[in-house]
C-alpha cells in the first residue's frame, strides 16, 4: 500500500513537471519564432540599404565593431 502511494505521488509529480516543460516549451518556441520574423526582417533592410546606399556595405562591419568591441571578427 506504501509503496503504491508513493509511486502514484511520484506520478502526479513527474505530470506536472511534464506540464511545466511544455509551458516553457511552448513560450520558447514564440519568442523563437518572433527573433527568426526579425531577423528576416534585419536581412530585409540591410539589403535594401546597400542597393540604395551603396557605401552601406563597406560601412556597416565597422559600425557593428564600434557597438561592440568584443565581437569576435
Amino acid at each position: 500500500m506504501k509503496e503504491e502511494r508513493i509511486l502514484q505521488e511520484r506520478i502526479k509529480l513527474l505530470e506536472k513537471e511534464v506540464q511545466t516543460l511544455t509551458v516553457e516549451i511552448q513560450k520558447l518556441s514564440a519568442v523563437l519564432s518572433l527573433y527568426q520574423e526579425l531577423s528576416t526582417e534585419i536581412k530585409g533592410i540591410k539589403l535594401f540599404l546597400g542597393r540604395v546606399y551603396p557605401e552601406f556595405k563597406s560601412q556597416f562591419p565597422e559600425i557593428l565593431r564600434k557597438l561592440q568591441p568584443n565581437r569576435a571578427k
